[in-house]
């Protein structure tokens, strides 16, 4: 299987979020320069001479538009200069609102950035700070026009629930000024409290808590149901969309495919196995400079890996995964590698199945994990 797609890692931020547990730094001008002169031998490491065609470029962070106009083009420049941009389906950039002007917005779509992923998160100023974030909701508004007016229409916003002092009617709220933006993607995710983070301290004090389990299904209910009235599918867990305009280079994950990972603390899945790269940055510079290849792990992938790893990423999709597919691809039936898992999900009603496909149903999307985790096999 051909490796397609490239993740690229830019690991500064003007602010810590207090969820985030993401590879990250503070914005620092110099450091950014040594950053992208140390991307650039990586990249190079996987690609040195001809020009790669790639499926799908995920630009992500940290917060790629922190960076200076001059580096944000030093940046389009060199993957353009290793991959090929003109045969690339999907071009994403990360983007902070607040961080974007109409410069960087011209230079992203210059240079073939096609879609741009807003980290939105919600549109109450007073959760925002409360959040750690930087901007407000007005420079959202502000953010989608400056890109409509470079010519980016494939705009996804982030939504977040489960908020400390977030209620269901907040949540709507923020939904209802989402879809009033006519976007062809959205994205939504419950609030995770992890470790190394200021969340996670404050949690351990207890000077934080989370709305009532009750409460957050809910809100992830009340999306759906919101998000399907404007003709926008759900078409994986945490993500929703417009026909066509589904996440490409997401779906590149969820369908266990191959792709590169680059930059700080990246991961990478190649064939027969998975990379992960030196986080700290310093190393990471250092680790570049004496070879490119600043990998701090190689996890090598067995077939046993790869059939779990199916299901765990397949099931994500609300299409499920394809029991024709998994029998081509590893010569195996489903029902008889997982010992009789699939049947008896299906009996406890968290799986079903639809046509060629096995996937959760409404009662399973709630124990997700528990269902991922029949998915393990004995050794």
């Amino acid at each position: 299987m051909q490796i397609s797609s490239a993740y690229i890692h830019i690991p500064f931020c003007q602010q810590i979020c207090h969820y985030c547990d993401f590879v990250k730094f503070f914005y620092d001008e110099r450091a950014a320069d040594q950053y992208l002169e140390a991307l650039q031998k990586e990249m190079a490491g996987y690609v040195p001479d001809e020009k790669q065609v790639m499926k799908t470029i995920y630009v992500g962070g940290g917060t790629p538009t922190v960076l200076t106009a001059e580096q944000l083009e030093r940046l389009l420049k060199m993957i353009d200069d290793h991959f090929d941009i003109e045969a690339c389906e999907e071009y994403t950039f990360e983007a902070n609102p607040g961080d974007l002007d109409q410069k960087k917005a011209d230079l992203l779509s210059y240079y073939g950035v096609n879609r741009i992923s807003l980290g939105v998160q919600t549109f109450d100023n007073q959760l925002l700070e409360e959040l750690g974030r930087v901007h407000k909701e007005e420079d959202v508004y502000i953010n989608i026009e400056r890109l409509r007016r470079a010519g980016i229409t494939n705009i996804s916003i982030d939504l977040m629930y489960g908020l400390p002092n977030q209620s269901v009617e907040l949540f709507e709220e923020s939904v209802d000024k989402a879809l009033e933006l006519n976007l062809p993607h959205y994205s939504s995710y419950s609030l995770q409290i992890e470790p190394k983070t200021v969340f996670h301290q404050r949690y351990k004090k207890g000077e934080l808590s989370k709305p009532p389990e009750e409460e957050e299904v809910e809100m992830y209910h009340l999306l759906q149901r919101k998000l399907k009235d404007q003709g926008i599918y759900h078409y994986e867990i945490s993500n929703f969309s417009t026909p066509g305009y589904e996440s490409k280079h997401n779906l590149t994950y969820w369908d266990n495919a191959y792709y590169y990972g680059i930059g700080a603390g990246a991961h990478g899945y190649l064939p027969g196995k998975r990379t992960i790269n030196i986080r700290p940055l310093p190393a990471y510079l250092e680790k570049v400079g004496k070879d490119g290849r600043p990998v701090l792990h190689e996890d090598p992938v067995e077939k046993k890996e790869m059939m779990e790893e199916e299901m765990f990423l397949g099931l994500r999709k609300m299409e499920g995964v394809s029991i024709t597919r998994f029998r081509e691809k590893y010569g195996e039936n489903m029902n008889e590698v997982f010992d009789g898992a699939v049947e008896q999900l299906k009996e406890k009603e968290l799986l079903e199945e639809v046509g060629e496909y096995v996937r959760l149903t409404e009662k399973g999307k709630l124990f997700g994990n528990d269902v991922f985790a029949s998915f393990l096999i004995d050794e």
